[in-house]
């Protein structure tokens, strides 16, 4: 059963969905099974990738790191995301881009902060 705000991948063409209204059994991408992205919470390797929540002047600002993480064409983050309990909001970025985003939200509102990057999967804090 999917849950809502859940994230899924193709394995064959690299889609990624987000589910925004529950209730299928599973989610079909090529003629295979999606898998379902589970968020990792601490980095193990040199390149940093759970994000980082400073003030900002209209809210909040993430970063994607300690250390600012590589926004080349075949390793960079695709998206922030901020859950609060009414929305999420989400940033789309791309190659070139600095890994980071403002958000027009008080901190105290936020559940959750969430980032993907291509080749490392799911971040969350």
């Amino acid at each position: 059963m999917t849950n809502l705000r859940d994230l899924y991948k193709c394995s064959v063409c690299g889609n990624v969905v987000e589910i925004v209204h529950p209730g299928a059994p599973a989610l079909v991408c090529c003629n295979q099974p999606m898998e379902k992205l589970e968020a990792k919470t601490q980095d193990a390797g040199n390149e940093k990738h759970v994000p980082v929540i400073v003030p900002g002047e209209a809210g909040i600002v993430v970063k994607v790191g300690s250390v600012e993480h590589p926004m080349e064409e075949k390793h960079s983050i695709r998206f922030i995301e901020v859950l609060t309990k009414e929305q999420v909001l989400r940033a789309e970025l791309v190659p070139g881009q600095k890994p980071m985003a403002e958000f027009p939200v008080k901190q105290p509102e936020v559940i959750e902060v969430r980032e993907y990057c291509n080749i490392h999967g799911l971040w969350k804090k």
